[in-house]
């Protein structure tokens, strides 16, 4: 495909190439409204200033090859999909078979015959762009680009890609590999799942902040992500996470320069503040995203939830009451855990997070740096957390909705019960008034014999 032409050529100049990122380790299960402005092409400043980021950031930037230019040599590794192979796959685009949708479109599980695959199919996730969606072609082609040249365990797999003209208009897909365990936003905050434990949401976020570095620091160009949150997240089998949606990631600045001049795009509450303010693009704008996330997945709340009370709605407004190193800092610790987390490894989980949220993104760590400090934190056992009376008082309060779901359990058993029971009844009628018909019926004809008797 000639027209995947998105990201600007880069300077040939050759520098040295980035080290690969060892994969990410595995863990078992058991260790434990979008806002964009108008979209514009992205420019690259020439600013030299080091208020953006750091040395090590400025000395991180593209090089020898780009996005474009790794693609075409990679070309193959996506395959291109047949529009009828996708309507076959997916039961026409049946309203069944979809399991999300969000700005881009709808996305449907669905089974296809690859080279190489399984003998009865591979289940796959086919996303298809909604044509009067605001992330439209652009977005799609970032995506082919990028996941065309990324490999990583915590990135997920794109297995190919299709464009279609059809009588309805242009038809944009994308064919993912199929992640079964939905997304951490859904383990987090709904409530109809298991609660998830210490250990998985450790495990969790140490594979996410790796899927981060590679894109930072693990190829020869630097990828900013832009778009960093738990809904963002997939979660397969075993919890193991894979970062999706990359149709807002960007190249990062080129050599020489020390940040992208972008249209601000991004979802609100997850977006660096310097970023939607200045429109200057950084990987500390990533690092700020992941911030947010920890605390998310510290406190089992959103970054902002209406429907808490009005000093507790703005999830980072809120956690300031309580640092790392506060007495009573087991308070923003999610209550469903009931204490079943280490103390230690939380404050320093919460100290990540407090410093990943630094006001000017100089100060923040690199995603280097958050990968070392939540090893360290993995690393205490302890189930040793605090449960507070509030927590208690919840408890209580979800005991009393049990019961009173148990007691709304037996009312429906006891009218289906009564309803079985008026139906035997009215069946037995039924049976009873068949059985008076025939007799009568049987009486008649008897007498209507006796009497052609008594004639003769």
């Amino acid at each position: 495909m000639g027209c995947l032409r998105l990201f600007q050529d880069k300077s040939k100049s050759k520098s040295k190439r980035r080290p690969g990122m060892a994969a990410a380790p595995a863990f078992s299960s058991e260790a434990c409204s979008n806002m964009s402005a108008p979209a514009a092409a992205s420019s690259r400043s020439s600013s030299s200033s080091t208020n953006a980021t750091n040395p090590s950031s400025a000395s991180s930037s593209s090089s020898a090859r780009s996005i474009t230019d790794m693609h075409e040599a990679r070309r193959g590794v996506a395959r291109e999909i047949a529009l009828r192979e996708l309507r076959v796959a997916t039961g026409d685009f049946s309203p069944l078979l979809m399991v999300g949708q969000g700005g881009f479109g709808c996305v449907y599980r669905g089974v296809l015959r690859l080279p190489g695959g399984r003998p009865h199919g591979t289940p796959v996730a086919v996303k298809r762009l909604n044509p009067n969606s605001r992330q439209g072609h652009k977005e799609w082609l970032a995506e082919v680009q990028l996941l065309g040249v990324v490999e990583h365990p915590s990135l997920v797999k794109l297995v190919g890609y299709c464009a279609s003209q059809t009588e309805q208009g242009p038809q944009r897909l994308l064919v993912y590999e199929f992640v079964p365990n939905k997304t951490l936003d859904d383990h987090l905050f709904d409530r109809s799942h298991p609660v998830l434990p210490w250990g998985v949401r450790l495990q969790i976020a140490l594979g996410a902040a790796e899927g981060l570095l590679y894109l930072h620091e693990g190829l020869e160009f630097q990828i900013i992500y832009r778009d960093f949150k738990a809904a963002n997240v997939l979660l397969d089998e075993n919890f193991r996470p894979k970062l999706s949606d990359f149709g807002l990631a960007r190249e990062g600045p080129s050599e020489g320069q020390t940040h992208v001049s972008t249209a601000v795009m991004g979802t609100y509450g997850y977006a660096a503040p310097d970023y939607v303010r200045t429109g200057h693009l950084t990987t500390k704008s990533d690092v700020w995203s992941f911030g947010v996330v920890l605390y998310e997945i510290l406190a089992g709340r959103r970054s902002i939830e209406k429907s808490r009370p009005k000093g507790e709605q703005k999830l980072l407004e809120w956690v300031r009451h309580y640092p790392a190193d506060s007495p009573e800092f087991g308070r923003i610790m999610d209550a469903r855990l009931r204490g079943r987390y280490s103390v230690r490894g939380a404050r320093e989980v919460a100290g990540l997070a407090a410093g990943c949220l630094a006001r000017h993104a100089r100060d923040r760590p690199s995603m280097a740096e958050v990968v070392d400090t939540l090893r360290r934190a993995a690393r205490h056992e302890e189930m040793d957390g605090e449960v507070y009376d509030d927590d208690a008082g919840g408890e209580e309060e979800s005991s009393a909705t049990l019961r009173e779901a148990a007691a709304v359990e037996d009312d429906v058993a006891v009218a289906a019960a009564a309803a079985r029971r008026r139906m035997l009844h009215l069946a037995a009628l039924g049976e009873n008034a068949n059985a008076n018909a025939h007799a009568r019926r049987r009486l008649m004809l008897m007498r209507a014999a006796a009497a052609a008797t008594a004639a003769t």
